[in-house]
């Protein structure tokens, strides 16, 4: 059985300067509310450190995935290598890089994602759409806390 690999590319602009955006990535509280999204979460954003998210995929089989950072450059980006297992059995390995640029008075970030996918397990599609997902739940962080900052 061979292994699939692919590469995406997606690019976001939010209407928040770029040190909230990046904190968005970097504060564990916040990261959980936008990625993980109800999931088991937990963080040490740090060169080295362990992001973990555990929950249930749609037929209820326990899912776990593991991001290590391996470069952390404030406001600049952010590299990880991670896996995703369904139950014990490895579905995909990948790095990723999360780039961080002003835009004006908000932040465009580029996150591209280079991933091998075995046979029989998430496929290249529905990570990418995953990941979109989680790029515009982000947007409405922003919006709910610049909410509450007016009030």
């Amino acid at each position: 059985m061979s292994v699939t690999h692919a590469t995406f590319t997606l690019e976001r602009r939010y209407n928040a300067p770029i040190d909230r955006v990046f904190g968005a990535w970097a504060a564990p509280e916040a990261k959980a509310r936008w990625m993980a999204r109800g999931a088991q979460h937990t963080m040490d954003f740090s060169v080295g450190g362990l992001e973990v998210v555990q929950g249930f995929d749609g037929e209820g089989r326990p899912v776990s995935h593991e991001s290590r950072y391996t470069e952390i450059v404030p406001n600049g980006r952010i590299l990880t290598m991670s896996t995703l297992r369904t139950g014990d059995r490895l579905s995909t390995t990948s790095v990723t890089s999360v780039e961080f640029e002003p835009d004006g008075d908000g932040t465009r970030i580029t996150l591209t994602e280079h991933g091998m996918y075995l046979p029989g397990q998430e496929r290249p599609e529905w990570r990418e759409h995953g990941t979109s997902e989680q790029l515009d739940a982000l947007a409405l962080e922003f919006d709910a806390v610049g909410e509450a900052e007016d009030k």
